[in-house]
Formats: C-alpha cells, structure tokens, sequence
C-alpha cells in the first residue's frame, strides 16, 4: 500500500474519530437525561452504572402531565399546573421576542444599508457595541425601570428586555445580508415606478430570507434558553418559563432527577421542532436567491 493511500486512510480516520467525538460531546447529555428520565426512582440511587435502564418507566413523564406518585417515603405530586403554565410563558416570550426582534431587525438593517442620514454609521457602532456589555451590569437599572413601568413579571416586560437584548446581533446579521445584495435588482424596480417600502417587501426581503431564519432561530434559541433575566423579572408563575421552573424541582430533602430530567427532555422539543421546520425554509430560501 502506497504512502498516499495510507495518509487517505489516516485522514479519513481521524475525520471519522473527530465527528464521533463532537456527537458524543454534543448529545451526549442529552442520551444520559433521557436514560434518566426513564428511570425509575428507585434504580436512579444504584450504584450500577447503566447506559440503558433494565426497567423502563414513564413515571416522571406521568408526573409532569398530571399523575402523582411516592418516591422514597416522599408524596410526589403532580407538576403539571406548574409545568404547563411555565411551558406556555416560554413559548409566548419567545415567539413574540422573535417575531419583534425580526421584523425590527429587517427594517432597522435596510435603513443602515439604503438609507443616508446624519450620523447612521455611529448610531450602528453604538447600538451593535452593546453587544459588549454584560448584562448583569444593567440588572439593577433595569429592574428599577421596570418597576417604575409596572412590567415585573409582564410578558410585555420580559418581552421588551429580550428584544434589546438580542436585536443588535439581529441588526448585525441583517446588515450584512443586506450589505452582500446587489442594488441594482432595487434600482430596476424603481425604474418600473416601484416604491422603496413595495421593493422591500416583495422583492428585498424574498431574498433576504435566508438572514431573516437565522436572525429567527438565534433569537428564539436564546430566548428560550434565558435563565438570568426571567429568575429576576419572572418571579411567578404568571410569566415564569421552563428554564426557571426545573431547577425549583429540588425540594429539601429530596431530588428528583428523574423529574427534572424529564422536564428538560420536553423542553428541547420546542427549539428542535423550530429549527427543523425554519430550515426548510432557509434551504430553499437559499435556492431561490441563487436561482435569481
């Protein structure tokens, strides 16, 4: 066997090596929460070690939509009030933060790109710098705010707050899709008596689609997956999401793992879903503009 065959294969080895590591690194949580979540209580304190349990149980999953069980001389009872309220607060914040976030993000960037007005490049750095600034240094200002607006544990409030959070990268995002498009395409619309706001809507934003999914799954997968800002904002169940009610599964004297486990496995499936049905769209999104 010749020299180059060997580094092929060599090559192809540690390609292969290296995927298997990144998807074991990647889902390999979340194989061992669903392994715990199927697991009983009772084999949850065994010492074995298993990477599959010998009795599959879907009793944490019957807690959460409205069973209740003992484990461990400890009456377990059903979370499902808790679960679902906190379920449908994470659903409405994210979805209306992205929604906001994108629509503002497609206007605001098409105005950095097309548009001229004093100091509109300073007003960009600025608004994108904020990126920059962790957000616990705003905490207390903005939990002042808030108070003195009324929104404490509002979806409004919790809403607004992700969106300045996460519009600068939207903008940022947006601006470079806009930036990578030739205004030619604009140019000749206007030319057959199209307006700007008609231009942008039926033949800019077509092809900005691509940039318009990506700024909408960013946003969506950090709103969903905020803990700090709703643990501050969202002290009770009428804005509470997931993200904060699963750790509150842990009692004083006992931790259901399997519960908490459960919880999360459940709570991916939103994100998943989202992604896979928005990049549908980002494919041929992505055809439609190479065609054109």
């Amino acid at each position: 066997m010749s020299r180059r065959s060997l580094s092929r294969i060599a090559g192809q080895v540690g390609t292969a090596a290296a995927v298997l590591l990144l998807l074991v690194w990647s889902l390999g949580p979340v194989f061992w929460a669903l392994v715990t979540s199927l697991t009983p209580p009772a084999d949850l304190l065994s010492r074995e070690l298993r990477l599959w349990p010998a009795n599959p149980s879907l009793e944490h999953y019957a807690k959460l939509f409205g069973a209740t069980s003992s484990s461990q001389g400890n009456a377990v009872q059903s979370v499902w009030p808790q679960f679902s309220a906190a379920f449908v607060n994470s659903l409405v914040t994210s979805l209306a933060s992205t929604v906001i976030t994108v629509a503002l993000a497609a206007f605001g960037a098409y105005a950095f790109v097309r548009l001229r007005f004093p100091g509109r490049e300073l007003l960009f750095v600025l608004v994108v710098a904020t990126l920059a600034i962790p957000a616990y240094t705003v905490m207390i200002p903005l939990y002042r705010l808030m108070i003195s607006l009324k929104l404490i544990d509002t979806y409004v409030g919790v809403t607004l707050i992700y969106v300045s959070a996460f519009l600068p990268l939207a903008l940022w995002l947006m601006r470079s899709v806009y930036q990578a498009m030739p205004i030619s395409l604009e140019e000749a619309a206007w030319l057959d008596g199209a307006g700007r706001t008609y231009t942008l809507m039926r033949i800019v934003l077509p092809l900005a689609a691509p940039g318009l999914i990506a700024s909408a799954i960013l946003t969506f997968l950090s709103a969903w997956g905020q803990f700090m800002v709703p643990l501050v904002f969202s002290p009770t169940l009428a804005t509470k999401p997931l993200t904060v009610l699963i750790p509150e599964f842990v009692t004083r004297n006992y931790v259901d793992y399997g519960l908490m486990n459960a919880a999360g496995i459940l709570a991916i499936v939103p994100p998943v879903l989202l992604v896979l049905f928005l990049n549908r769209f980002l494919v041929s999104g992505l055809m439609a503009g190479a065609t054109k």
